[in-house]
């Protein structure tokens, strides 16, 4: 039986959109974790749609920290998703700092842009700040636009051969990251996921959907921390999550769902639920 494993997620919140925390609580759940939530938004939809309620939760972050330290909490990874502001940044810098421990594993999913632009809320100093919350992480999740940028390449475009791919890996290594997981790589047919560590390079691929449905990044990045939290390597976790979200994806296009709604991933739950069965 494991000891009950948390994780510290750090993300927005939004209400009625599969993305964000929404997205992490259930499947790092499913998993037999505990998921501990710190919202860097309260959104009542996320931002592709045409409307939506937004809040800041900067301060709120500052005192989920000091209530936090204060309850002694400790967790086996933390993983931090879109953030705000510069300040946002350097708060996850600081609870990294302070609640990071020997055997914790960071994961930060470096949300800056996609489709070769970074959004229009990005200032270059706050992805200069992204830049170095990456070198403390264990494990990044990258898309290519926001590798590139941490990279300061140009934009490699969606279909990179697999030489650049690993010019990318190996300086993002360079900033201090120790895995690479770079995601979202397409070819004509297939769409990929990389994994760079220790300088080897794998690829997990998977059909090409003809929809690319919102939140598909968060609910990947969430199933890589819940995998590595339960013990599996991060090939093993991106090989599991390449295909976990192609299942979701093929059966949410099969029924017509929007892009706005994201992934359907609620009755593959039990998949997730049955492996951390077998892994006690």
């Amino acid at each position: 039986m494991n000891k009950g494993y948390r994780i510290a997620a750090i993300n927005d919140l939004s209400g009625a959109s599969r993305c964000s925390l929404t997205t992490a609580l259930p499947i790092i759940s499913a998993l037999g974790i505990n998921c501990c939530v710190m919202p860097t938004a309260l959104l009542s939809n996320h931002t592709g749609y045409s409307e939506y309620f937004f809040e800041d939760c900067t301060e709120q972050m500052e005192q989920f920290a000091i209530n936090w330290k204060k309850m002694e909490l400790s967790f086996d990874c933390i993983y931090s998703g879109f953030l705000g502001s510069e300040k946002q940044i350097d708060t996850v810098e600081r609870f990294i700092h302070d609640f990071k421990g020997s055997t914790t594993k960071v994961v930060i999913d470096p949300v800056m842009g996609d489709n070769g632009e970074i959004y229009t809320t990005y200032t270059d100093a706050m992805c200069a700040k992204m830049k170095r919350l990456a070198a403390v992480a264990d494990i990044i999740t990258p898309n290519l636009t926001e590798a590139c940028k941490l990279c300061a390449m140009d934009y490699v475009g969606e279909k990179p051969d697999d030489a650049t791919l690993e010019l990318i890996c190996r300086t993002l290594t360079g900033l201090g990251a120790k895995s690479i997981v770079l995601t979202g790589c397409k070819d004509q047919n297939h769409i990929s996921n990389i994994v760079y560590q220790g300088g080897k390079m794998q690829k997990y691929s998977s059909e090409l959907i003809p929809k690319y449905f919102t939140g598909t990044g968060d609910t990947f990045a969430s199933l890589i921390c819940g995998l590595i939290t339960i013990g599996k390597t991060v090939f093993e976790a991106v090989e599991f999550a390449t295909d976990f979200i192609h299942k979701c994806a093929t059966y949410s296009y099969a029924i017509g769902q929007s892009i706005n709604e994201g992934i359907a991933c609620e009755r593959f739950l039990p998949l997730l639920t049955d492996l951390q069965r077998r892994n006690i």
